[in-house]
């Protein structure tokens, strides 16, 4: 498949089916900037309290140093296998094998965490406007939620990129316009002390609680990179991908801290740390109790984030799936498409069972705003090891593969201040008490880093099966099937060990 023209759509994923504004959009509805403001970016205020806003650009800094690595990969090695490719390609095949591991695995554990919030979101509202609907009865709301998705990944990524750029528009026009009234508001109440740390929630004094609130403000940045899986889908990727990934995570960044700002300067930072998902003290009992029916509108928009969001995010996980099963290293299903609309109708049936699966399991084993917690810690503790192995990779493949381009400050200084950016939240989304301002998490939310460690472990034995009988497949998992023959540079065949 590697000499295949990139006009060639009989055999591999559509080519050239989408333009810079869908691929842009398909990192920005990744990011699903409503929900992280709604939902995943308050989760924080519990440890930050009113310096949430310190969390957001603390996290912003750092995805902004990971953006311009992924960036620079996307640009020279566009392919679906996005950073478990540049793992291979930068590092060894081996890495990049385990990236791709770990990558479709929280990926796939993305829809369910959007459908938890659809379904906890929308029947909360719906009790509080007619008390006599449950509050508990989420999970019609998260089904339903499913269904769409799954239906838009199997009419493939034209008609599913398309839906996430109308939802994308229409969710960020709707926080910045109640961003700026929160601001006017606040009038006197402003104030550039929430980007210090002295309004930190009680026992998460200083740094500790910044960086334990950044743990969710990572999970909101979470997804910036989401276009590099559709670069063989793109037109003109190399342009493209580049463009796409660092321009989602600097513009929504932007809206991110506008927002929490917002927010933080006209509720109180010194009460802030009572902030959430839900309730009264939340973005939408905000809105209901001062702004009108204005709450109406700023309900459809985290709707409709969750769906765009988890849309996103399943595309993602089903191309990253299809690639590495391309080449042998995931089940040979996974590379199956539809015959006429050229979409990978095996990961997409994988990807609604285990949405499915993992949202009823845990909603209804503990309740969905408690499983949402448990969910998104694990996807942060993943997701971060993730971005942290790509800025390796970025050193690695620029300094071993193409001296030619290498820039000092692009390809060693920004992936080494993205790694320190992002240590102090790893090591809390992992329970790694290493440093003193490493604050501990409680059950079952503790429980991120177990799991994650048993499925890496599990990641491990398969590698060393594959490395032990198929080691031509594993050697693929740095082949880049996009770029026409007479164009592909050489580095971008097979990657041996």
């Amino acid at each position: 498949m590697a000499g295949e023209s990139s006009r060639d759509t009989g055999t591999g994923l559509a080519r050239n089916a989408v333009g810079l504004r869908e691929v842009l959009f398909q990192s920005v509805t990744a990011m699903a900037p409503a929900a992280a403001v709604a939902a995943s970016i308050p989760a924080g205020a519990a440890f930050a309290g009113g310096s949430l806003p310190l969390s957001v650009l603390v996290a912003l800094v750092a995805c902004l140093f990971t953006a311009s690595c992924v960036a620079e990969l996307a640009q020279h090695l566009p392919a679906a296998g996005s950073v478990a490719t540049y793992s291979a390609q930068g590092l060894h095949p081996a890495v990049g094998f385990l990236v791709g591991w770990g990558y479709v695995f929280v990926e796939a554990l993305v829809p369910p965490l959007l459908l938890l919030q659809l379904g906890f979101t929308t029947a909360g509202t719906l009790h509080q406007q007619w008390p006599s609907y449950p509050a508990d009865l989420w999970w019609p709301w998260s089904l339903a939620g499913a269904v769409v998705i799954a239906v838009a990944g199997y009419f493939g990524v034209r008609a599913s990129a398309r839906f996430g750029t109308v939802l994308g528009i229409f969710e960020i026009l709707v926080f910045v316009a109640f961003a700026v009234m929160l601001i006017v508001a606040a009038g006197s109440g402003n104030t550039l002390s929430v980007f210090g740390t002295s309004h930190t929630a009680h026992g998460y004094g200083g740094f500790g609680g910044v960086f334990a609130g950044s743990v969710y403000t990572v999970l909101a940045f979470a997804g910036f990179e989401a276009a590099a899986p559709l670069a063989e889908e793109a037109k003109d990727p190399r342009r493209t991908m580049r463009r796409a990934v660092f321009g989602a995570a600097l513009a929504i960044g932007v809206v991110y801290v506008l927002t929490t700002y917002a927010m933080a300067v006209y509720f109180g930072p010194d009460r802030f740390e009572g902030f959430g998902a839900s309730g009264d003290a939340s973005w939408e009992g905000v809105a209901r109790a001062s702004f009108g029916l204005f709450w109406v509108i700023l309900f459809l928009a985290v709707v409709n984030s969750t769906v765009a969001n988890a849309n996103a995010c399943s595309n993602v996980s089903t191309r990253t799936a299809f690639a590495l099963g391309r080449i042998g290293v995931f089940p040979r299903a996974f590379a199956r498409l539809h015959p006429r609309r050229r979409s990978p109708v095996t990961g997409v049936t994988v990807q609604f069972v285990v949405a499915v699966a993992a949202m009823l399991g845990l909603g209804l084993g503990y309740d969905p705003v408690t499983a949402f917690a448990l969910l998104a810690t694990v996807i942060v503790t993943v997701i971060i090891g993730v971005y942290i192995v790509a800025d390796v990779a970025c050193a690695g493949y620029f300094l071993r593969r193409r001296r030619d381009l290498f820039s000092p400050l692009r390809h060693l200084v920004f992936p080494a201040l993205g790694i320190a950016a992002f240590v102090p939240a790893l090591l809390t989304a992992a329970g790694i008490p290493a440093f003193s301002f490493v604050a501990e998490l409680a059950p079952p939310v503790s429980y991120a880093g177990p799991v994650v460690a048993v499925w890496m472990a599990a990641g491990i034995v398969v590698l060393a099966v594959l490395a032990r009988r198929y080691p031509d497949r594993l050697a693929q998992t740095g082949r880049v099937h996009l770029i026409d023959p007479d164009e592909e540079h050489e580095q971008t065949g097979a990657v041996r060990g």
